[in-house]
């Protein structure tokens, strides 16, 4: 073979050996930049809310609302990992306090699941003794990694309920949601007063009620003045949960600007921010925000919210917000939220 040959052999075998040099460099430096900086467990484990895209969660959303309607097989449950779970956070209360419209709200988040109906298994003897496992059945399917909410506004005055919570899961998150204290009463009163009248029935005046005819002074005994005295049920309550593990929502806020109140909630309950002022437009005709889930589902409240208070006498009004007063100012003081009440 020709010197010539030879040498240009060498050059291109010298070349090649460089170019392999320099590829396996390029993938040690591509695997190290792969690399996470710090170790990572190994093991599975549910995804973070967080992680998880939107996109992905709204499709979610759309399945698991086909599963309530009875529209999918055990197979389809098993196949996409879904469970029952026990709640993680419960809105405990209270009474005409926009419990219903809380819920609603929240589950706009693509991260939460909420109970349709109200399980009332804690403040109900029998349906707390039918046990744990009848409880965790009441609750929607979901994935693992979301989270469970349900409602009874009974829990908040209950006594054995804080005691029954506390001891199915002593770290749960408590949402209370309240509103003016007369104003709440009143609501309360109208409730009832409308179930009276659909079966044709006669119902005493607010006043009439409200009003210990004997000392003329508030009457203690009527269950929608004892609701309205927040602090003394949430006392009870504080023998088992610390301050920390309840959020406080203002219900007549919500009614009237309920975003900044829904994006506190999101931060207490760990949630990524995903509620927007797009899922929420005021329905000048109803009174109220509804719900915008996406660019074809909208959804409002159900026409009982919303009704029309009956006139009160100014001047129990005033007695009313006197007696009030002084169990708000220690409701403030407890959970460190003021509120504009008189």
């Amino acid at each position: 073979m020709p010197q010539a040959t030879v040498w240009r052999l060498q050059v291109v075998m010298q070349q090649s050996t460089v170019w392999k040099l320099q590829v396996v460099m390029l993938q040690a430096t591509v695997w190290k930049l792969l690399q996470p900086i710090c170790p990572v467990d190994s093991r599975l484990s549910a995804p973070e809310p967080e992680q998880i895209p939107l996109r992905t969660l709204q499709f979610k959303r759309g399945l698991l609302h086909e599963i309530r309607k009875g529209n999918a097989t055990k197979e389809q449950i098993r196949l996409h990992n879904l469970v029952q779970q026990l709640p993680q956070a419960i809105i405990i209360g209270v009474r005409k306090g926009g419990t219903r419209a809380l819920l609603e709200m929240l589950n706009l988040h693509p991260a939460v699941v909420k109970a349709s109906q109200e399980i009332h298994f804690f403040d109900n003897d029998q349906n707390y003794a039918r046990g744990i496992d009848w409880y965790r059945g009441k609750m929607p399917f979901s994935f693992p990694h979301q989270i469970t909410i349900e409602k009874s506004p009974a829990y908040f005055i209950t006594e054995e309920v804080p005691e029954r919570i506390f001891k199915m899961n002593s770290s749960i998150k408590l949402l209370i949601i309240v509103r003016e204290p007369t104003t709440r009463a009143v609501s309360d009163y109208t409730q009832v007063l409308e179930g009276k009248e659909r079966k044709n029935k006669t119902y005493h005046k607010f006043e009439k009620l409200v009003i210990d005819t004997n000392t003329c002074e508030v009457n203690t005994k009527y269950k929608a003045v004892r609701t309205s005295i927040y602090t003394k049920h949430l006392e009870r309550w504080l023998k088992y949960f610390p301050v920390e593990q309840f959020h406080i929502v203002d219900g007549d806020r919500l009614i009237t600007d309920p975003l900044p109140e829904l994006q506190l909630v999101e931060r207490f309950l760990n949630l990524p921010s995903r509620i927007s002022q797009y899922n929420l437009y005021f329905n000048a005709t109803r009174g109220f925000y509804c719900l915008r889930f996406n660019i074809v589902f909208n959804k409002c409240l159900a026409g009982s919210k919303g009704r029309t208070h009956p006139e009160v006498d100014p001047s129990v009004v005033t007695k009313l917000q006197k007696f009030f007063h002084p169990f708000n100012q220690k409701f403030y003081q407890i959970t460190g939220r003021t509120f504009n009440w008189p």
